[in-house]
């Protein structure tokens, strides 16, 4: 019986010591240490290139759209102070569009077309001044327009400048101002491929049928797409009014990036305007929509973070004895 007790000692003598053995090897680990691993760096750098390269395109539109939908807001706010009076403006784009010979020329080999439109009896216009018609000093833009099938909601300027077509949509000087009307046709036209706006990239893609509403100072006009065509730069036949007709047509060059050619198309007006268009005057832009690009950035950072994490080596320190 005596011999139990001194073995029971002996092992927890044993116990102990290999516990005390075991806090001093504890106390001389100092810490663990990660290390970068430097050549992690280059496949990291190129991978993030390459998701600024790829998502730039999308990140930019959606900034561009903010912007544009922002000027449309603006806009739809600047005609209840309108000078002349919305009701007043819209009278004198019509006899605008009364005093109009349509005529205009699409610019060979660039990316606009350019209006060559003349005013008939300069007595009678002599107050209708271009710049003038559909313009209110707090806006810019003169009309909006909307392609549901496409995603676009874009404001209209006046003009077809560079820096006109950089932002939004112009109207081609020399046709008819989009308020409607037999015997009309306003031609629209857009960049297409811009890398920092959608504009009209995607017009290729309107079908017939596809519905194209205008909005101008209070006033909403529904379209439906009655043709579409791929026409050359000087094919001015086919952007011309139609004396029994009310007409829109957009326009944008083709092939992308290349642009010899021009995409045309043509909407014929629908009367009375459906009242669920009606409704829709001065409603809040649904685009941009949700900002995707921001999520597949996140993403790509988190999977390059955790690369070169994982990439990394891990030392032990080790206190001297």
């Amino acid at each position: 019986m005596a011999e139990q007790p001194i073995l029971l000692l002996s092992h927890l003598s044993f116990s102990s010591a290999a516990l005390l053995e075991s806090e001093v090897a504890l106390r001389k680990i100092r810490r663990t240490r990660w290390k970068l691993n430097k050549f992690s760096l280059i496949p990291a750098f190129i991978a993030l290139i390459g998701v600024v390269i790829l998502l730039y395109p999308m990140a930019a539109s959606w900034v561009s759209q903010v912007n544009q939908s922002a000027l449309v807001r603006d806009y739809s706010r600047a005609l209840d102070n309108a000078q002349p009076s919305k009701d007043q403006q819209i009278q004198l784009a019509h006899k605008y569009n009364e005093a109009l010979r349509s005529g205009a020329i699409i610019e060979s080999g660039a990316n606009k077309a350019v209006g060559t439109g003349s005013n008939a009896g300069a007595d009678s216009t002599a107050s209708l001044k271009y710049e003038d018609m559909l313009h209110t000093p707090q806006s810019a833009v003169m009309a909006r327009v909307k392609v549901d099938a496409i995603d676009v909601d874009l404001p209209v300027y006046h003009g077809t400048s560079d820096e006109t077509l950089r932002v939004g949509v112009g109207h081609l000087k020399g046709t008819s101002l989009p308020v409607g009307g037999i015997g009309t046709r306003a031609v629209l036209t857009a960049h297409r491929g811009l890398a920092e706006a959608t504009l009209f990239t995607n017009l290729d893609k309107v079908k017939k049928n596809d519905e194209i509403v205008i909005e101008v100072f209070g006033e909403v006009l529904d379209y439906r797409v009655v043709d579409i065509q791929i026409i050359d730069p000087d094919a001015t036949q086919n952007i011309k009014a139609d004396p029994n007709r009310d007409l829109i047509s957009l326009i944008t060059c083709t092939p992308l990036g290349i642009n010899t050619q021009r995409i045309l198309v043509t909407a014929e007006r629908v009367t009375p305007t459906p009242a669920d268009v009606a409704q829709e005057q001065g409603k809040k832009p649904d685009i941009p929509g949700f900002p995707w690009w921001i999520v597949y950035l996140s993403v790509a950072l988190s999977v390059i973070t955790w690369y070169v994490w994982s990439s990394g080596t891990r030392q032990i320190s080790i206190k001297p004895d």
